[in-house]
């Protein structure tokens, strides 16, 4: 019999108790420096890590109106963010802790936005470094490929 590693951990660990708060102006250099964290690896294989930078480009697009902190018994595990646009809404800076990856919260957290865009009928675009793993936890929840270059992938998600 052939095990699956990441089912069988969802299967015996469902997601934790969960829930998510509006982003204060505060929060920027903690969510700055947890970005920073899981950025890191990907950047790095694509050798596009600067300390600096990474942390920085947070700064600068941070906008607490859109983003929600992710606090898993009442203690921050991260963040998400839907922008809206003219056409869409903007899914940006998923980022959550190490320690609590691979066990259904980002995919509980997603599931809960998209049934809020589907209920309001939005489409829903993001963009995904190249060679992610996050990339298929959107394709898991019905995102497909619109466009590609060196650095991302840009994805959509039509209303299901």
């Amino acid at each position: 019999m052939t095990t699956h590693p990441e089912r069988s951990r969802d299967a015996a660990a469902p997601a934790p108790e969960w829930t998510l708060r509006a982003a204060e102006p505060t929060d920027v250099e903690t969510i700055a420096e947890l970005r920073a964290r899981v950025m890191r690896p990907d950047l790095e294989r694509l050798g596009r890590f600067d300390e600096h930078r990474v942390r920085q480009r947070f700064r600068d697009a941070f906008a607490p109106r859109d983003t929600s902190v992710v606090l898993v018994d009442g203690a921050f595990a991260g963040c998400v963010a839907l922008r809206p646009a003219d056409d869409c809404q903007w899914l940006e800076h998923f980022y959550l802790h190490p320690a609590r990856q691979g066990r259904g919260l980002g995919s509980a957290v997603l599931r809960r936005l998209l049934d809020r865009t589907d209920t309001e009928g939005d489409v829903v675009r993001l963009n995904v470094l190249r060679g992610s793993a996050a990339r298929r936890l959107y394709e898991r929840h019905g995102f497909g490929v619109e466009d590609e270059d060196p650095v991302d992938v840009f994805m959509v998600r039509r209303p299901g």
